[in-house]
């Protein structure tokens, strides 16, 4: 079941007494974790750089969708951009349902998808109604050809203050955010027929545009751009102090745990 949509991953609140899992950390683990699982440790093609670890983390090589780890062993569970990845995303997802008692899910939304596609990527994802709706991305009549990626990944994200406020404020516009208990409401591949395909393959009507996106009045909009600004502010802030660590490389981490 949904709980909330996060900010990011950096602005989770879990109680610092819960036991933390990240599943495919990649370049980018969050600090807060405490054992990272990672599948490829010297390949880098399903991310953007190579793999980074913390030196307080625990690092166990292993594949998502079998787990080494008891039922309920973790309180919490993390996953940043690896679902869209994933062979079986079915098998995926309720492994993290099994070894953890809630978590947080992110991955890019088919408008992401559309301005910053990825090769590796096997699946395209909307949320509707709470639920997270994957589509098999070979099956889409548009052929993801025009990467606007380095204008929507790697320049308005650190120079255009609006664009962040954009992103941020505007629930699942490029990036969607999950925040979960107990479960996660998942739906893989709907039948052509159904009532969500037709946001992967037909154009969308106002009513599913407002159903993706619900209107919300003046003062919730107000209210959530200046959220985000506070929390841009504060984080230029930390940049400015140097206050946040940086991850060590894999041979770093080997270096100090041999």
């Amino acid at each position: 079941m949904k709980i909330v949509t996060p900010v990011d991953k950096d602005s989770l609140l879990i109680k610092r007494t819960y036991k933390v899992l990240e599943v495919g950390p990649g370049s980018n683990p969050t600090k807060r974790a405490d054992v990272l699982v990672e599948k490829f440790l010297n390949d880098d093609t399903h991310r953007r750089g190579g793999l980074r670890i913390f030196p307080h983390q625990k690092l166990i090589e292993s594949d998502g969708e079998n787990l080494p780890f008891r039922d309920k062993e973790f309180d919490y569970v993390i996953c940043s951009h690896v679902l869209e990845h994933a062979n079986d995303p079915v098998k995926f997802i309720s492994e993290q349902m099994r070894v953890a008692k809630m978590g947080y899910i992110e991955i890019p939304s088919l408008i992401g998808e559309f301005l910053s596609p990825k090769k590796s990527h096997k699946w395209v994802i909307l949320e509707i109604e709470d639920k997270i709706v994957m589509f098999e991305k070979e099956r889409i009549i548009h052929r993801f050809e025009n990467d606007f990626g380095e204008l929507f990944l790697n320049y308005l994200p650190y120079k255009s203050l609006l664009f962040r406020i954009l992103t941020t404020s505007k629930q699942n516009f490029t990036t969607i955010r999950h925040q979960w208990k107990d479960s996660v409401d998942l739906i893989v591949s709907p039948p052509e027929d159904s009532e969500y395909s037709r946001y992967f393959t037909d154009k969308w009507s106002t009513e599913m545009v407002q159903k993706i996106f619900p209107p919300e009045s003046t003062s919730v909009e107000i209210a959530s751009i200046l959220r985000s600004l506070a929390r841009f502010s504060f984080q230029k802030l930390k940049r400015g102090l140097n206050i946040n660590a940086k991850p060590l490389t894999l041979e770093e981490y080997r270096g100090l745990t041999n």
